[in-house]
């Protein structure tokens, strides 16, 4: 769950939604930013970018839950973020996209690079849609994080977006 405007209450309310809808079909409730409504929820864990509460202070607050890192396109903070134990990682933004400002463009060597240094799970964020997810797979991304091509796409709904991905 990814708002970034919202108050705590809001994210409070329609987390509570989004809880009930990921247990009934049973897949993982991930809270962007925030360990303290990750553990409200009972979220399954939290994602946390480079500006976030650091991963130490949040494995107090989240314990055993999933705890995801930002890396950018940066080997160094990819071996920062094996060594401070993350659950998986995430690199990007491979592609261009308006979800968020990037300053940061990932390649595939970042990718091989990561696949290289450890065993975690790789999540490649950033642009990906139908025409160039293909290419993550095929270069062993883990997971990949679709957002504007999805909910945000003029030409296809968000169903018919994802059909295309298969």
């Amino acid at each position: 769950m990814r708002l970034k405007k919202a108050t705590f209450r809001y994210k409070l309310y329609l987390g509570k939604k989004i809880k009930k809808i990921t247990k009934k079909f049973n897949v993982k409730f991930i809270i962007n930013d925030d360990p303290i409504l990750a553990k409200k929820l009972d979220a399954d864990g939290c994602h946390l970018g480079q500006q976030d509460l650091n991963i130490n202070e949040a494995r107090k607050i989240l314990k055993n839950k999933i705890i995801g890192i930002t890396c950018h396109n940066s080997p160094k903070l990819i071996k920062k973020a094996i060594k401070n134990k993350a659950d998986y990682i995430a690199i990007g933004s491979f592609f261009f996209t308006k979800t968020k400002k990037t300053k940061y463009r990932a390649n595939i060597k970042t990718l091989i690079y990561a696949k290289k240094i450890t065993k975690i799970p790789i999540v490649a964020i950033g642009g990906i849609k139908n025409t160039n997810y293909k290419k993550l797979l095929l270069n062993k991304a883990n997971f990949l994080a679709i957002s504007s091509y999805i909910w945000n796409n003029k030409k296809l709904t968000p169903v018919d977006a994802i059909k295309k991905l298969k």
